[in-house]
């Protein structure tokens, strides 16, 4: 469980990097796209070091292979750490992003967004919120650090 949190972390240094360096010299929406695949991939690896702590506390017995059944089954374990919670919800608005129809707008500009249509709402993704998921991500990552690690 701790190599897959360490893997997590190391997809955040990838994001920081195609933040603070790749968008501020290629604006397009494929970076933003990126960004967030790569937001989503250090998520998977951070469900999967929580379900790997359930398994190791005899809470879980096998990690399930679908992102429902996963999302479903941390629900379950965690369902009294709202932060937990939190993170859940976000993994699959973030899942929903990905996987929605978008287009571009204002590329190789500093306001570059991708707009997207998520549960029926219109969802913006631009520099700026693309870098509060990831500080969001960050935190998240570092809560799941301190249970892993017992700094709780």
């Amino acid at each position: 469980m701790i190599e897959t949190l360490e893997e997590s972390k190391e997809e955040l240094k990838r994001v920081d990097h195609l933040i603070y360096v790749s968008l501020k010299y290629t604006r397009t929406v494929d970076v933003l796209r990126n960004v967030l695949a790569r937001l989503l991939s250090s998520l998977d690896f951070a469900v999967d070091a929580l379900l790997k702590k359930a398994i190791h506390d005899k809470k879980l017995i096998d990690i399930p292979d679908s992102f429902k059944e996963k999302c479903d089954e941390i629900r379950r374990v965690y369902k009294n750490d709202e932060k937990i919670l939190e993170l859940v919800d976000f993994y699959i608005y973030l899942k929903k992003l990905e996987k929605s129809e978008y287009t571009g707008e204002q590329e190789y500009r500093r306001h570059v967004a991708m707009i997207a249509n998520v549960d029926g709402k219109e969802a913006r993704l631009d520099i700026d919120s693309v870098t509060e998921h990831y500080k969001k991500v960050k935190d998240q990552i570092e809560f799941i650090d301190s249970i892993i690690n017992k700094k709780k």
